[in-house]
């Protein structure tokens, strides 16, 4: 299976909708996002996603209540600070990773096949131990001027970071 991974979106709309965008033309079947939506308001703009939303809430994440219901509404789920998922047989990990201890723990603990994380604004995936730990970069582009987001293969653990344009 495909899993789109975003984070990092900041209310950019033309970036949330060119991430939209690619991710349907890559007939991703699932997609994780790891935090910092912003704004409530940016629900409608994944509704057009065909494949179901995972989220979690990041540092900049504003009235998480309303952002909650307004995903909902759009049948998203955001699952709060932290999410565990089974995909494939995986357990996946998804978080926003503004907490460095309780992601240094998470990956101590080596207890999931994937974590899933944003908040650095800078795509990245390695391996810690058995875990594959993958940042999809920021969505937005605001900080590093490099809009993007990742694909995972769920089958074979590859994993591709595509640069977005406008």
């Amino acid at each position: 299976m495909l899993v789109g991974i975003i984070s990092d979106t900041h209310d950019r709309l033309p970036m949330i909708d060119e991430a939209v965008r690619r991710l349907n033309e890559m007939d991703v079947e699932l997609v994780f996002h790891a935090g910092d939506y912003v704004s409530p308001f940016v629900a409608d703009h994944f509704k057009p996603l065909k494949a179901p939303l995972i989220g979690v809430f990041g540092n900049n994440d504003g009235d998480r209540t309303l952002l909650k219901n307004k995903f909902a509404e759009i049948g998203a789920d955001i699952r709060g600070n932290f999410a565990f998922v089974t995909v494939d047989g995986l357990t996946i990990a998804l978080l926003h990773g503004d907490e460095k201890e309780l992601m240094r723990f998470l990956l101590e603990l080596e207890s999931h096949d994937v974590l899933v994380s944003g908040h650095t604004h800078v795509a990245k995936t390695y391996r810690k131990g058995r875990t594959l730990v993958i940042n999809p970069g920021e969505a937005c582009g605001y900080l590093k001027g490099k809009p993007t987001i990742a694909i995972l293969d769920t089958y074979t653990l590859d994993v591709k970071t595509i640069r977005l344009k406008l």
